[in-house]
């Protein structure tokens, strides 16, 4: 009862927020994580009334499994864009531009926090400071998505947008495998090559080798069925059968093998769209029943956000730092390897703006990175603290570039007046 009571206040609360804040023409996303922090345990469940909001921070991650299985969708979708008959005109520049911003990113933090640490040795460790650095590749797609879905973003930016971030995950991987191995060797003394080389590689190729299988799969599936309905069922079947392999982790001898979800559910979308025929109607179809599935999953995001990071003034004075050079690195890439690929003006210009969201592969390589103990609780807190701007800031930001860009169009003023008319309508029919 408690746990659906929790899931509805929820997602009433967002909603209800984007009407609060539809005046001042914020992004969905942005309102749902506002709801969210509303309601989490740090604001209206800190009053302890159970079904006014979340009253700690385990009732909050008991609802996670929403959030796997929306990662999951996310993932599924973005992996639509990896057409093969569009890939012929962006692959290669998503490739270069998704690999130099994500680097230059690692390499603006990495400098600025270690100078950070020459000057207050005390507050920052040299580990620390360069697995800080690795998580600086990690851009969320789930806000950029979104955030084009609701604006129905079309144009060279967003054709670039969606693959870079896709890419940003298996760049991010491999930078912060080898960083936590180099971080881990300065605490330990002990170099690992395993961990630091074998290990993420393996990660990255089982991912997207287990994906393209269950995507081959999938597409031989559909053919059993010719009622689109079951099509739909099937394929959402799938997402989750996809999302819940992925969790699976073993061991072949000294490496770890473990899957990403974002890559498999990546892999099983871009498989999935380039061997079905149907492919583009069913993923059509199933975007349009996850819509409140993804409220819900930034509704949770939004509650999960410590607040408390607030009260240490070194976390917020390091996570100031991370925030400003990671976002200078992320710009900098963004326009250098644009201009490098003779990009559009206007996609030189934004698209470094857009890749500034940053969220749930971030907050899982914290998980990682706690195995160094009390550095690894700071990391996690710093992680936390830029987490929280960047996801109430980063969809606005986003929005910006993209209208700025002119891949967001101001609704045409027929429409407008259309809807004008079916609204006055409609009062008059019942006044």
């Amino acid at each position: 009862m408690h746990t659906l009571l929790s899931v509805s206040i929820a997602l009433l609360a967002g909603l209800l927020m984007t009407r609060l804040l539809k005046p001042f023409k914020m992004p969905d996303v942005t309102a749902y994580l506002l709801a969210g922090v509303l309601v989490g345990p740090y604001c209206l469940g800190a009053l302890g009334v159970s079904g006014l909001g979340f009253t700690s921070s385990e009732a909050v991650a008991s609802l996670s499994l929403i959030s796997e299985v929306a990662l999951g969708f996310i993932a599924f979708s973005i992996g639509n864009e990896f057409r093969l008959s569009e890939l012929k005109h962006t692959g290669r520049q998503a490739v270069v531009i998704g690999i130099v911003q994500a680097l230059t990113a690692t390499l603006f933090v990495d400098i600025a926090l270690l100078a950070l640490h020459v000057f207050a040795p005390d507050k920052l460790t040299p580990a620390q400071a360069i697995t800080l650095g690795a998580i600086a590749t990690a851009t969320a797609p789930a806000a950029t998505l979104m955030v084009v879905r609701q604006y129905k973003a079309k144009g060279p930016l967003t054709n670039l947008l969606l693959p870079v971030v896709a890419l940003d995950d298996a760049v991010g991987l491999i930078v912060f495998a080898v960083s936590f191995g180099i971080a881990r060797t300065i605490t330990s003394g002990v170099t690992d090559i395993v961990s630091i080389l074998v290990t993420p590689l393996v990660e990255i190729v089982a991912s997207l080798l287990l994906g393209a299988i269950l995507g081959a799969v999938l597409t031989l599936l559909e053919t059993l069925f010719h009622s689109n309905t079951n099509r739909l069922n099937l394929t959402i079947g799938f997402v989750f059968l996809t999302v819940s392999l992925s969790m699976l982790e073993f061991h072949i001898g000294p490496v770890h093998v473990s899957f990403s979800s974002l890559l498999v559910c990546m892999m099983l979308g871009t498989t999935f769209c380039n061997l079905c025929p149907l492919s583009a109607d069913l993923m059509e179809k199933s975007d349009r029943w996850t819509s409140p599935l993804f409220a819900l999953f930034f509704v949770i995001s939004g509650a999960e956000l410590e607040l408390s990071v607030f009260t240490d003034l070194a976390i917020v004075g390091i996570g100031v730092v991370y925030i400003l050079f990671r976002s200078l690195g992320k710009c900098a890439g963004a326009y250098l390897s644009t201009r490098w690929m003779h990009c559009p003006p206007q996609v030189c210009k934004y698209l470094g703006i857009t890749l500034l969201p940053q969220a749930g592969v971030a907050l899982g390589m914290c998980l990682t990175a706690r195995q160094l103990g009390p550095e690894g609780d700071l990391i996690r807190n710093i992680i936390l603290f830029s987490v929280l701007i960047y996801e109430l800031f980063g969809p606005m930001l986003t929005r910006h570039a993209l209208t700025k860009a002119g891949d967001i169009q101001p609704m045409p003023d027929h429409i407008k007046n259309r809807r004008q008319m079916k609204l006055e309508a409609h009062m008059k029919k019942h006044s």
